[in-house]
């Protein structure tokens, strides 16, 4: 059967073949394969499924049929789009609220849940959903889920649905066809979420910027692709960019 491209990194290369994806393991595959039989066993019905390992290694999960990647960013502009995300992302959170794995070593090294912490999805961005027309009805890679605060995924998602970027950038590669109301739109989505105002949020945000970057740099240090790329890239000094940005434009959000 075909095998069907589905990123554009070959570092790190995801593969459709029928109804399956097929993606390279790393030392996080274990943690994750609970995770998502986890998800399974309490009927989540927005995660893949695990089918097992092909005879090239490759882990083997089920395919979401639908629109993802860079067409994510079109289906979060309205209202009406960003409580739906904003709802996934609470109705996920709920699912694994009693998951307790122990052992288990998670994408950043950790392998205990402490006080507070939930197993986070990570890279809950608009890139990671799959939408069937206006509905939102699947999360995939799930590579670097690890154990955080609810908070962390709550502000990721905020990050990039705000969004926590320029004018400019906002027109030009994330769909908007008009300035964003950053304001408006962090209530809209706490409000869908169902959490309360995040008092000094863009210093969290900024906080939380620089902790990806850490993130980031942990796997590339780890020999992780394509993180190793990107931080060879300059990508670090990118996030710092970004993080600058969030707090000298704080009146915005």
């Amino acid at each position: 059967m075909t095998e069907q491209l589905l990123t554009t990194n070959p570092t790190h290369p995801v593969v459709r073949i029928g109804n399956e994806v097929h993606r390279p393991i790393n030392f996080w595959t274990p943690a994750v394969h609970e995770l998502l039989k986890y998800l399974e066993s309490v009927n989540f019905p927005h995660s893949p499924r695990v089918l097992g390992f092909d005879t090239e290694g490759r882990e083997v999960l089920t395919y979401i049929e639908g629109e993802s990647g860079k067409e994510g960013w079109k289906k979060i502009i309205t209202d009406d789009g960003l409580r739906k995300y904003a709802k996934l992302l609470r109705t996920y959170h709920d699912a694994v609220k009693d998951f307790k794995p122990q052992g288990l070593e998670w994408a950043n090294g950790e392998k205990e849940l402490k006080s507070g912490q939930i197993l986070c999805h990570s890279d809950f961005g608009t890139w990671n959903i799959v939408w069937q027309g206006n509905e939102p009805i699947g999360i995939v890679d799930w590579d670097l889920a690890r154990p955080a605060p609810v908070e962390f995924d709550i502000l990721y998602a905020i990050e990039w649905s705000a969004p926590f970027c320029d004018d400019e950038n906002a027109l030009k590669w994330r769909s908007f066809s008009e300035v964003p109301d950053r304001k408006h739109r962090i209530e809209i989505f706490l409000e869908a979420y169902g959490a309360p105002a995040i008092p000094n949020i863009v210093a969290k945000v900024a906080k939380q910027q620089r902790e990806v970057a850490q993130f980031e740099a942990y796997l590339a240090n780890r020999g992780i692709q394509p993180q190793a790329d990107w931080v060879a890239s300059g990508d670090l000094d990118e996030i710092e960019k970004r993080a600058k940005w969030s707090e000298e434009n704080a009146g915005l959000f």
